[in-house]
């Protein structure tokens, strides 16, 4: 609890600090996401090792259902904006989605608590813990970023990348804590056999949903004191509230949606949904059963629909060509950060499960869980946040800080420069050779400084060129380009070669793994069984036709699609920067 205490900042010292350029909310704010990334990532680093090994649910399948998760968990924010802009404001939907997570993780915590009574039951609760949670995320993340961009004045707007960034290490100092605590006590292996208790999970979603209540508590208590204007309004409260002060000059009040708009929208988000279906899974119908078509059949899908229809809604409310050109700024942007997401979030799948499997995690004598092996993140971002906040203002006062998209493509060339290392270094494992854990930690380091180019840039982005009157759905529109990502990288994911150990398990079969991904053998009945039992392969992944042989050619595929999203970006760039019309 100390060491908590020591790395939360209490918001009263910083109001103290008449030397702070940025407003006291900011450090609320900061403090209230910095619990609920606690909460997120901590769960996230147990998730997929959770299903595999208590759930017993197969590694493609935990992959496309965590990749379905964090879609989702991104996609809701649309509902949770439109909800927040009309009705609620961003202050109650933040109480209400901050509430729904701690709930959502007690679930878990059952979940994990039930599993070796009743299976079914227990997977029965994970899923809707999983939907609590994904609501949750949806009415809380699209509306603190709002506020963020709401505390300043618009003659101050040019604070908000260095703001942004501010607020993005406090999301960094809770996913470090989360990544640490929760795998500390949730993922616990014996020392003697090396065996892992998976009846220790339990543990890690119980931390996260205290930290959640902590995060909740925490904005309620400081929100009438701290959230509010440089006049002392408050920020985020009803809608119906709002002054002609919380707007632009001239900038229209209330976002108005034509009846044909609505119409078009949802008959294009039909023939889209039906669309995007029958490229992923080959049907209109809805015949599959099996659970990983059917979320790469239904939710992935939904989500890619949803977000180019309700572009389009948007776009058909925007009142003249400034507004215009800016909101398309933010949809190009958001396109090409879903190949950076897509790489970024293997961390929570494909790269743990690299990490359990096929890594040598020794690091001075002692034995790191696999899920902590994404802490590396965390600790970068909080090391390396400050350092790129006054890269950037220093930059700015010497006229050369880069334009934002151009920023962003930065960030896609770091993270395809890590995965051309890391591929580097297992072109030559072979079957059961093991990765050092110091290239994991480069990677996570490279990455590091991709996605502080990309990321807090991009909510930075959107607060500077969003009308007033849907900005938390243009929020939602921003992150639905994450949900894409996620949903791409669970797709992704799911292409990850046989490793190490399933080599090792099918020789315990008596069968060479090898032989059987070469077509060289063919399996007897009782062999068969055993495969399936031991959840082992048949064949090798695919992609875009081609057969995936082993980790270089996986980890190839995100050097190709983000090396060439960060050229295309950076081309464009200079025409998206006079489409931002004076906005640095």
């Amino acid at each position: 609890m100390d060491n908590i205490e020591a790395l939360s900042p209490k918001p009263d010292e910083f109001v103290e600090n008449k030397n702070s350029r940025h407003p006291k909310g900011l450090w609320v704010l900061f403090g209230t996401e910095m619990w609920e990334r606690f909460n997120f990532y901590g769960m996230r680093a147990l998730l997929t090792l959770f299903m595999v090994n208590s759930l017993l649910i197969k590694e493609a399948d935990a992959a496309i259902i965590y990749g379905g998760f964090l879609a989702l968990c991104y996609l809701t924010p649309l509902l949770g904006g439109f909800i927040a802009d009309k009705y609620i404001g961003n202050r109650n939907a933040i109480l209400i989605g901050g509430s729904l997570m701690a709930i959502g993780q007690f679930l878990l915590f059952i979940s994990a608590s039930t599993f070796s009574a009743d299976l079914g039951s227990s997977k029965m609760i994970m899923w809707l813990a999983l939907f609590v949670i994904i609501f949750g995320n949806g009415f809380f993340k699209p509306n603190i970023s709002s506020m963020v961009g709401s505390l300043y004045p618009k003659q101050e707007k040019s604070k908000l990348d260095s703001a942004f960034t501010i607020f993005y290490m406090g999301i960094n100092i809770g996913a470090f804590l989360g990544q640490f605590i929760c795998p500390y006590v949730g993922d616990v292996k014996d020392a003697a056999t090396g065996v892992r208790d998976i009846f220790a999970f339990k543990w890690g979603f119980l931390a996260a949903s205290i930290a959640m209540v902590i995060g909740t508590v925490t904005f309620f208590i400081l929100k009438n004191k701290y959230v509010v204007t440089p006049e002392g309004r408050p920020i985020g409260g009803l809608p119906k509230n709002n002054t002609s002060e919380d707007f632009e000059e001239g900038e229209t009040q209330t976002a108005k949606f034509s009846g044909t708009s609505l119409g078009i929208t949802g008959f294009l988000f039909v023939v889209l949904f039906f669309a995007f279906r029958y490229l992923l899974v080959g049907e209109f119908g809805f015949n599959a059963v099996e659970m990983g078509q059917m979320i790469k059949g239904i939710i992935y899908p939904f989500i890619y629909a949803a977000g180019i229809s309700l572009a389009f809604l948007i776009m058909s409310s925007a009142e003249n060509k400034i507004e215009r050109q800016r909101i398309w700024v933010i949809y190009i942007v958001s396109f090409f950060i879903i190949f950076f997401w897509a790489a970024f979030e293997q961390a929570g799948s494909s790269l743990t499960f690299i990490a359990d499997n096929q890594t040598d995690r020794s690091i001075f004598g002692w034995n790191m869980p696999p899920s902590m092996v994404q802490i590396f993140n965390g600790i970068f971002v909080v090391l390396l946040a400050v350092p790129f906040s006054l890269t950037w203002d220093k930059l700015r006062t010497k006229g050369r800080e880069p334009v934002s998209p151009f920023k962003q493509a930065m960030g896609l060339a770091l993270i395809a420069l890590s995965y051309f290392i890391i591929a580097h270094n297992v072109k030559d494992l072979g079957n059961t050779g093991l990765l050092a854990i110091k290239w994991l930690m480069l990677l996570y380091f490279i990455q590091t400084c991709g996605e502080l180019c990309l990321s807090p840039i991009g909510l930075s982005l959107v607060g500077k060129l969003a009308p007033k009157r849907f900005a938390s759905l243009l929020y939602g529109v921003f992150f639905i380009s994450n949900a894409a990502g996620y949903a791409l990288a669970g797709s992704l994911g799911a292409l990850i070669p046989a490793t190490g150990d399933k080599f090792t398990k099918a020789k315990e079969i008596g069968v060479d793994l090898q032989d059987v991904l070469d077509k060289k053998v063919t399996l007897t009945a009782d062999q068969a069984v055993a495969f399936e039992k031991a959840q082992l392969p048949l064949h090798n992944p695919t992609f875009a036709g081609f057969e995936i042989h082993n980790l270089f050619e996986f980890f190839m595929v995100f050097v190709v699609l983000c090396g060439i999203a960060s050229i295309i970006l950076a081309l464009l760039s200079p025409i998206l920067k006079k489409m931002m019309h004076g906005v640095k």
